[in-house]
């Protein structure tokens, strides 16, 4: 069983990169190595993206999963909950004048499809799956955020986006442990 999650960790963070290049990036989500976010994206992306780390998180809460698994996830959804009372806190104290929202619309597209993904998958596959996703996602908030607090228009969210990356960057190496111990 070891074995077969081992091949099976291996063949998906194998595949990860030609996946991720296949899949076309929307436009409205920052490629990584971006230098400028527009305060309309990164108020548009940071909600789905939020919504994305919480609801895969709670799926993973009700998943066979190991233990430190399940223990990321109650933190993703304790963690990204807070993020999002402080982004609607940010938003109000904000420049903007559209119609933005904490909560957000749906999720976008890409956060959609990696719900999706996980939805149907449980015990080691939800598992490899989940921490492949989380790494990912995480990846791409840390340069959301990275960015936007460097260059971002909005006195509010660029502070918001600023005390947010001590949390991302906790996250993304509780992930790195997570990957050591199921790989």
């Amino acid at each position: 069983m070891k074995t077969n999650l081992t091949l099976a960790m291996v063949a998906l963070l194998a595949s990860a990169p030609a996946a991720l290049a296949q899949s076309a990036t929307p436009a409205d989500i920052p490629a990584v190595g971006q230098t400028k976010i527009d305060t309309e994206t990164f108020s548009r992306t940071v909600p789905s993206a939020n919504r994305f780390e919480i609801e895969s998180s709670k799926l993973a809460e009700q998943k066979n999963v190991a233990a430190d698994v399940k223990d990321f996830a109650s933190l993703m959804v304790r963690d990204h909950t807070k993020a999002g009372e402080d982004f609607k806190a940010a938003l109000e104290q904000s420049q903007i004048t559209a119609s933005v929202t904490a909560s957000g619309p749906a999720l976008l597209p890409k956060d959609q499809a990696m719900l999706d993904q996980l939805k149907n998958l449980d015990g080691d596959e939800f598992q490899a799956k989940f921490i492949l996703l989380q790494t990912e996602a995480h990846k791409q908030a840390l340069a959301l955020f990275s960015t936007y607090a460097q260059s971002g228009e909005d006195p509010a969210l660029k502070e918001f986006a600023k005390k947010t990356l001590p949390t991302l960057r906790m996250h993304e190496e509780r992930l790195k442990d997570l990957v050591a111990a199921h790989s």
